[in-house]
């Protein structure tokens, strides 16, 4: 007359008296499925593996023949942009690279003004050619001047100004005192830095102090170890230091490529 609240229960499945209910296998069409998305995912797994690998070795090379050209004492960090990378190399250019090295020399110059820091990225960096240089289309660049290191090189201190664009330089002579002025500084030609605008800030302007510094500003001061073919665009003051902004296209990073 009725059926059974067991038999609503377990309508559709096998029912084996224990409680227990089977369960059928998966079909045959659905195992497939699972194993070909299982090896879909092997393959890009796999594939992001294979590219990362090639981008690391385009990294170290780069960063190798950016060390070669700069004399670096330390490699500087390389980072390949898109994906894949694989297609990039194929194809003989990577689209943008970022480069930071640090301590880069300034020998062979009267008054050497080492870079402290510079931030590199590369646009159409070419794959192929020698192994100790790197070639790219076109070239923006930041270098950072601690205001230790800009100080050593103009033989006066130097140090941050009150107002944009400008420092604060200091002589100091044995019996004569010291002597605190304000300096305009500015973009040159030759990828020089100049320093104009001369303030008296602190301090009497006595004739040796005067001297001293004018032997130390009045020539603008060469950048001559940033890569050839880079132009120096404009120059800002921060708290540390000065950041000279470069632009440049068909810039190569190979030994002797230094501005002169």
């Amino acid at each position: 007359m009725y059926q059974s609240h067991r038999d609503e229960e377990y309508v559709g499945e096998p029912y084996y008296g224990d409680g227990s209910v089977y369960v059928s296998p998966p079909s045959r069409t659905r195992r497939r499925m699972i194993i070909a998305a299982a090896s879909m995912v092997v393959l890009l797994v796999g594939g992001v593996v294979v590219d990362r690998i090639a981008a690391a070795r385009a990294e170290s090379r780069t960063a190798q023949a950016f060390q070669d050209g700069m004399g670096t004492v330390d490699r500087p960090s390389v980072h390949v942009r898109g994906f894949p990378v694989l297609n990039q190399l194929a194809a003989g250019s990577l689209d943008h690279v970022d480069l930071t090295a640090h301590d880069i020399p300034a020998d062979g110059s009267t008054r050497p003004l080492p870079v402290t820091k510079l931030t590199v990225g590369m646009d159409g960096l070419k794959t192929s050619g020698s192994a100790d240089e790197a070639h790219a289309d076109s070239v923006t660049a930041t270098a950072f001047l601690s205001y230790a290191d800009v100080s050593s090189a103009l033989g006066v201190q130097v140090s941050q100004g009150h107002e944009s664009g400008r420092v604060d330089a200091t002589a100091s002579l044995p019996l004569v005192g010291d002597v605190t002025v304000s300096v305009a500084v500015s973009a040159a030609d030759g990828n020089s830095i100049a320093f104009t605008d001369v303030r008296a800030e602190q301090g009497e302007l006595l004739p040796p102090l005067k001297s001293l510094l004018d032997k130390a500003l009045d020539e603008p001061i060469p950048l001559q170890n940033v890569p050839e073919g880079l132009r120096l665009r404009s120059v800002t003051t921060t708290e540390d230091g000065i950041n000279a902004r470069f632009t440049g296209r068909s810039v190569t990073f190979q030994p002797d490529s230094s501005s002169a």
